[in-house]
């Protein structure tokens, strides 16, 4: 089931886009404002985005920028600025549709089936999210609150494989092997060291420490 996040801070109409969207079959998530946008998107995976500009503690041009900076998921700006110059700044800053108040809701559910059947025939940007970080597996890059931090390749690989395995634990025997090759016969306390700078990096609360056994990145609620 493709999910959206519809940002919007008129409940009225976030309440109508709510209904129509999940009676048409997607799983969607809702915000009030800029901020609380951001934090979802942050916190969790998005297939499309309604994003209302007119928003509170964060504009929509503000969001849209910050998404940006991570990820190419679809946006559609659902805003009752329908100037051509407000639309030619949408379109310049890489969004996908621009729908103007007021609007009618089969028409919206029809743009972003289209916008997501636009994306599902094009390369696919092959990111992940997590938490607050934002892993682009075809560039080798992950980003922490939007900002690119720089991890060696090792350390790259080791929080991609945790972050891609939610929930089971490795040991470093397993990491060793998945990471270094079967044939590497170092000293396993290697781990412990990229471990350590991993979460000097990126956060003590991306991997966990399970006592005895080895890490794990714990599931997203």
């Amino acid at each position: 089931m493709k999910r959206i996040l519809v940002v919007e801070d008129e409940t009225s109409i976030q309440k109508i886009v709510f209904t129509c969207l999940t009676e048409a079959g997607y799983e969607v998530c809702v915000a009030g404002d800029g901020r609380e946008a951001l934090e979802q998107f942050n916190s969790s995976t998005f297939d499309l985005i309604l994003l209302d500009i007119m928003l509170p503690y964060i504009n929509g041009y503000e969001v849209c920028k910050k998404i940006r900076e991570s990820s190419n998921v679809p946006i559609i700006m659902l805003t009752a600025l329908d100037d051509e110059n407000n639309q030619i700044k949408g379109f310049s800053m890489d969004i996908d549709d621009y729908i103007t108040k007021p609007f009618s809701m089969s028409v919206v559910v029809k743009r972003v089936e289209a916008v997501l059947r636009r994306a599902s025939n094009s390369e696919p940007t092959n990111m992940i999210h997590y938490k607050n970080i934002a892993i682009d597996l075809n560039g080798h890059v992950i980003y922490r609150d939007g900002k690119e931090i720089t991890l060696t390749t090792k350390e790259f690989e080791i929080v991609s494989l945790l972050v891609k395995n939610q929930g089971r634990v490795f040991t470093r025997d397993n990491l060793l092997d998945s990471i270094w090759g079967i044939d590497y016969y170092g000293d396993e306390r290697l781990i412990n060291t990229h471990i350590r700078n991993i979460r000097r990096k990126l956060g003590d609360n991306i991997i966990s420490t399970v006592r005895g056994v080895g890490y794990r990145v714990d599931k997203e609620n």
